[in-house]
Protein backbone atom coordinates (compact mmCIF):
# COMPACT_ATOMS: atom_id res chain seq x y z
CA UNK A 1 0.00 0.00 0.00
CA UNK A 2 1.21 3.49 -0.79
CA UNK A 3 -0.24 6.96 -0.69
CA UNK A 4 2.66 8.48 -2.61
CA UNK A 5 1.77 10.39 -5.74
CA UNK A 6 2.42 9.15 -9.29
CA UNK A 7 5.62 11.19 -9.53
CA UNK A 8 7.22 8.86 -6.98
CA UNK A 9 5.97 5.60 -8.55
CA UNK A 10 7.47 4.02 -11.66
CA UNK A 11 7.04 0.63 -13.34
CA UNK A 12 9.04 -1.19 -15.99
CA UNK A 13 8.90 -4.78 -17.21
CA UNK A 14 10.93 -6.20 -14.31
CA UNK A 15 10.93 -3.27 -11.84
CA UNK A 16 8.45 -1.44 -9.64
CA UNK A 17 9.72 1.64 -7.81
CA UNK A 18 7.71 3.17 -4.97
CA UNK A 19 9.52 6.16 -3.49
CA UNK A 20 12.98 5.01 -2.34
CA UNK A 21 12.04 1.29 -2.37
CA UNK A 22 11.97 -1.15 -5.30
CA UNK A 23 10.72 -4.57 -6.35
CA UNK A 24 12.82 -6.37 -8.96
CA UNK A 25 12.01 -9.64 -10.75
CA UNK A 26 15.36 -11.25 -11.58
CA UNK A 27 13.91 -14.15 -13.57
CA UNK A 28 14.28 -16.56 -10.65
CA UNK A 29 13.41 -14.45 -7.60
CA UNK A 30 11.48 -11.37 -6.55
CA UNK A 31 13.88 -9.02 -4.77
CA UNK A 32 12.26 -6.37 -2.57
CA UNK A 33 14.69 -3.59 -1.63
CA UNK A 34 13.31 -1.56 1.28
CA UNK A 35 14.61 1.89 2.22
CA UNK A 36 12.02 3.68 4.34
CA UNK A 37 11.44 5.67 7.49
CA UNK A 38 8.78 4.04 9.66
CA UNK A 39 5.76 5.91 11.00
CA UNK A 40 4.39 7.16 13.36
CA UNK A 41 7.66 6.83 15.31
CA UNK A 42 10.52 7.67 12.90
CA UNK A 43 13.11 4.93 12.61
CA UNK A 44 15.05 3.44 9.72
CA UNK A 45 13.72 0.40 7.84
CA UNK A 46 16.35 -0.83 5.42
CA UNK A 47 17.21 -4.19 3.84
CA UNK A 48 16.16 -6.84 1.33
CA UNK A 49 13.41 -9.46 1.21
CA UNK A 50 14.03 -12.09 -1.48
CA UNK A 51 11.28 -14.51 -2.56
CA UNK A 52 12.14 -17.68 -4.50
CA UNK A 53 9.05 -19.31 -6.11
CA UNK A 54 9.02 -23.08 -6.32
CA UNK A 55 6.95 -22.61 -9.47
CA UNK A 56 4.80 -19.87 -11.01
CA UNK A 57 1.05 -20.31 -11.49
CA UNK A 58 -1.03 -18.62 -14.20
CA UNK A 59 -4.28 -19.13 -12.32
CA UNK A 60 -6.73 -16.26 -11.86
CA UNK A 61 -10.42 -15.96 -11.04
CA UNK A 62 -13.06 -13.28 -10.60
CA UNK A 63 -14.06 -12.48 -7.03
CA UNK A 64 -17.35 -10.75 -7.84
CA UNK A 65 -20.24 -11.59 -10.18
CA UNK A 66 -19.37 -8.78 -12.60
CA UNK A 67 -15.72 -9.82 -12.87
CA UNK A 68 -14.39 -6.38 -11.93
CA UNK A 69 -12.20 -7.78 -9.15
CA UNK A 70 -9.74 -10.61 -9.73
CA UNK A 71 -7.32 -12.66 -7.67
CA UNK A 72 -4.77 -15.38 -8.21
CA UNK A 73 -1.66 -16.80 -6.51
CA UNK A 74 1.53 -16.17 -8.45
CA UNK A 75 3.67 -18.39 -6.24
CA UNK A 76 1.60 -20.31 -3.67
CA UNK A 77 4.72 -22.26 -2.69
CA UNK A 78 7.90 -20.28 -2.20
CA UNK A 79 10.91 -19.66 0.05
CA UNK A 80 11.69 -16.25 1.53
CA UNK A 81 15.02 -14.79 2.70
CA UNK A 82 14.91 -11.70 4.92
CA UNK A 83 18.07 -9.63 5.37
CA UNK A 84 17.45 -6.35 7.18
CA UNK A 85 20.18 -3.99 8.32
CA UNK A 86 17.75 -1.79 10.25
CA UNK A 87 16.39 -3.27 12.39
CA UNK A 88 19.00 -6.05 12.31
CA UNK A 89 17.15 -9.24 11.33
CA UNK A 90 18.03 -12.23 9.20
CA UNK A 91 15.91 -15.35 8.69
CA UNK A 92 14.42 -17.70 6.09
CA UNK A 93 11.09 -19.50 5.82
CA UNK A 94 8.30 -20.64 3.51
CA UNK A 95 6.27 -17.98 1.71
CA UNK A 96 3.31 -17.24 -0.55
CA UNK A 97 2.75 -14.55 -3.19
CA UNK A 98 -0.54 -13.59 -4.83
CA UNK A 99 -2.12 -10.71 -6.72
CA UNK A 100 -5.37 -8.75 -6.39
CA UNK A 101 -6.55 -6.27 -9.00
CA UNK A 102 -9.73 -4.33 -9.61
CA UNK A 103 -11.37 -2.02 -12.13
CA UNK A 104 -13.16 -0.07 -9.39
CA UNK A 105 -12.72 0.77 -5.68
CA UNK A 106 -13.12 -2.28 -3.45
CA UNK A 107 -16.06 -0.78 -1.53
CA UNK A 108 -18.29 -0.94 -4.63
CA UNK A 109 -18.29 -4.74 -4.62
CA UNK A 110 -17.58 -5.97 -1.08
CA UNK A 111 -18.25 -5.34 2.57
CA UNK A 112 -16.01 -8.00 4.11
CA UNK A 113 -14.05 -11.18 3.52
CA UNK A 114 -11.99 -13.80 5.33
CA UNK A 115 -8.98 -15.31 3.59
CA UNK A 116 -6.54 -18.00 4.63
CA UNK A 117 -3.73 -20.07 3.24
CA UNK A 118 -2.41 -23.28 4.75
CA UNK A 119 0.77 -25.14 3.92
CA UNK A 120 0.09 -28.87 3.81
CA UNK A 121 2.45 -31.68 4.78
CA UNK A 122 3.52 -32.37 1.18
CA UNK A 123 4.43 -28.70 0.60
CA UNK A 124 1.28 -27.85 -1.35
CA UNK A 125 -1.04 -24.98 -0.41
CA UNK A 126 -4.75 -24.78 0.43
CA UNK A 127 -6.49 -21.41 0.11
CA UNK A 128 -9.92 -20.43 1.42
CA UNK A 129 -11.38 -17.13 0.20
CA UNK A 130 -14.70 -16.45 1.96
CA UNK A 131 -16.27 -13.40 0.30
CA UNK A 132 -19.30 -11.81 1.97
CA UNK A 133 -19.47 -14.66 4.54
CA UNK A 134 -23.01 -15.47 5.60
CA UNK A 135 -24.59 -13.22 2.96
CA UNK A 136 -26.96 -14.65 0.31
CA UNK A 137 -24.72 -13.30 -2.48
CA UNK A 138 -21.51 -14.51 -0.86
CA UNK A 139 -18.92 -16.67 -2.61
CA UNK A 140 -16.53 -19.24 -1.17
CA UNK A 141 -13.37 -20.32 -3.00
CA UNK A 142 -11.68 -23.48 -1.68
CA UNK A 143 -8.66 -24.27 -3.85
CA UNK A 144 -5.69 -26.61 -3.56
CA UNK A 145 -2.48 -25.59 -5.35
CA UNK A 146 -0.53 -28.79 -5.86
CA UNK A 147 3.19 -29.31 -6.16
CA UNK A 148 2.44 -30.67 -9.65
CA UNK A 149 1.21 -27.23 -10.74
CA UNK A 150 -2.46 -28.26 -10.86
CA UNK A 151 -5.22 -26.21 -9.18
CA UNK A 152 -8.03 -28.33 -7.75
CA UNK A 153 -11.17 -27.26 -5.86
CA UNK A 154 -11.93 -29.04 -2.58
CA UNK A 155 -14.96 -29.22 -0.31
CA UNK A 156 -14.66 -26.56 2.38
CA UNK A 157 -15.51 -27.81 5.86
CA UNK A 158 -17.77 -26.06 8.37
CA UNK A 159 -17.39 -22.33 8.99
CA UNK A 160 -16.46 -21.46 12.58
CA UNK A 161 -16.93 -18.06 14.24
CA UNK A 162 -13.78 -16.81 15.95
CA UNK A 163 -13.46 -14.44 18.91
CA UNK A 164 -13.63 -10.81 17.87
CA UNK A 165 -10.40 -8.84 17.77
CA UNK A 166 -9.45 -6.09 20.21
CA UNK A 167 -11.06 -3.67 17.71
CA UNK A 168 -14.23 -5.82 17.79
CA UNK A 169 -13.73 -7.04 14.25
CA UNK A 170 -15.75 -10.21 13.50
CA UNK A 171 -13.87 -13.04 11.77
CA UNK A 172 -14.49 -16.63 10.65
CA UNK A 173 -12.54 -19.69 9.50
CA UNK A 174 -13.47 -23.04 7.94
CA UNK A 175 -12.08 -26.12 9.62
CA UNK A 176 -12.73 -29.83 10.05
CA UNK A 177 -12.29 -29.37 13.80
CA UNK A 178 -12.48 -26.44 16.20
CA UNK A 179 -10.31 -23.49 15.19
CA UNK A 180 -7.90 -21.99 17.73
CA UNK A 181 -5.92 -18.76 17.68
CA UNK A 182 -2.18 -19.41 17.68
CA UNK A 183 -0.82 -15.87 17.32
CA UNK A 184 -2.24 -12.44 16.58
CA UNK A 185 0.02 -10.68 14.07
CA UNK A 186 -1.86 -7.48 13.27
CA UNK A 187 -5.00 -5.89 14.70
CA UNK A 188 -6.40 -2.66 13.24
CA UNK A 189 -9.87 -1.07 13.06
CA UNK A 190 -10.50 -2.52 9.56
CA UNK A 191 -8.04 -5.41 9.13
CA UNK A 192 -6.64 -8.29 11.15
CA UNK A 193 -3.98 -10.90 10.48
CA UNK A 194 -3.32 -13.95 12.63
CA UNK A 195 -2.17 -17.56 12.76
CA UNK A 196 -4.79 -20.25 13.40
CA UNK A 197 -4.71 -23.99 14.03
CA UNK A 198 -7.30 -26.49 12.77
CA UNK A 199 -7.62 -29.50 10.45
CA UNK A 200 -7.98 -29.11 6.70
CA UNK A 201 -7.98 -31.68 3.92
CA UNK A 202 -7.56 -34.45 6.49
CA UNK A 203 -4.50 -33.13 8.33
CA UNK A 204 -3.59 -30.64 11.08
CA UNK A 205 -2.60 -27.26 9.68
CA UNK A 206 -1.39 -23.86 10.79
CA UNK A 207 -3.27 -21.23 8.78
CA UNK A 208 -2.22 -17.73 7.90
CA UNK A 209 -5.54 -15.85 8.16
CA UNK A 210 -6.76 -12.33 7.44
CA UNK A 211 -10.05 -10.43 7.65
CA UNK A 212 -10.94 -7.20 5.85
CA UNK A 213 -13.94 -5.02 6.77
CA UNK A 214 -14.45 -2.62 3.86
CA UNK A 215 -16.94 -0.14 5.44
CA UNK A 216 -14.46 0.44 8.23
CA UNK A 217 -11.63 0.87 5.72
CA UNK A 218 -13.42 3.64 3.83
CA UNK A 219 -14.82 5.38 6.91
CA UNK A 220 -13.63 9.02 7.32
CA UNK A 221 -12.05 8.23 10.68
CA UNK A 222 -9.86 5.41 9.29
CA UNK A 223 -8.98 7.42 6.17
CA UNK A 224 -7.76 10.23 8.43
CA UNK A 225 -5.62 7.71 10.36
CA UNK A 226 -3.91 6.13 7.33
CA UNK A 227 -1.25 8.85 6.82
CA UNK A 228 0.08 7.99 10.28
CA UNK A 229 0.72 4.41 9.14
CA UNK A 230 2.25 5.05 5.69
CA UNK A 231 4.01 7.89 3.87
CA UNK A 232 1.77 10.32 2.01
CA UNK A 233 3.71 12.52 -0.39
CA UNK A 234 2.92 14.01 -3.79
Amino acid sequence: MTERGSRLNHRERDWLTIGPSQLHWTGTSLDIHIDEVAVPWPRRLHGTVRLHPRQLFGFGTALDAAGRHRWGPLAPQATVEVELQAPAQRWTGHAYLDSNEGDEPVDRAFTEWDWSRSRLADGSTAVLYDLEPGHPDGRLLALHFGRDGVVRPFDAPQRHALPRTAWRLPRRMHGETAVSLSRQLEDTPFYQRCMLKTRLMGEPVTCFHETLNVPRLVSPVVQAMLPWRMPRRS
